[in-house]
């Protein structure tokens, strides 16, 4: 039990078939669900969203509520943010200029608010 414990909460490791695993490497940092999909533009896009949308992260260090903040966007239209206590890593690791992205893991158009969009979060 521990051991399957252990590996649900360490990043995994995804290679893309056919490509060498030193181009392929993609890990994933984590699954959270999309904070403020209200009050910014994602009840608009809905529509449009689907499941594996590619989306950007952009930090936003002068943010007045989460110094750590980290928005996520889609065509440049801001759907929402990275929940407060779950962006620490992230908001790092941009801030180091790595190479994040994150992309739509499920959408459920009938739970609520910030529980309709599940995001991944990964580094390539």
């Amino acid at each position: 039990m521990k051991q399957a414990t252990f590996a649900a909460t360490q990043p995994q490791l995804d290679l893309t078939p056919g490509q060498g695993a030193e181009q392929a490497r993609t890990i994933r940092l984590q699954r959270s669900t999309l904070a403020g999909f209200r009050h910014h533009d994602a009840p608009a896009l809905w529509p449009a969203l689907t499941r594996r949308t590619q989306l950007v992260l952009q930090r936003e260090e002068d943010n007045p509520h989460d110094s750590n903040a980290v928005a996520l966007l889609w065509r440049g239209r801001k759907l929402g943010y990275l929940p407060r206590g779950e962006n620490l890593v992230a908001a790092r690791l941009l801030e180091r200029q790595r190479n994040l992205s994150a992309r739509i893991e499920r959408l459920d158009p009938h739970a609520e608010g910030n529980r309709r969009i599940r995001i991944e979060v990964l580094m390539h």
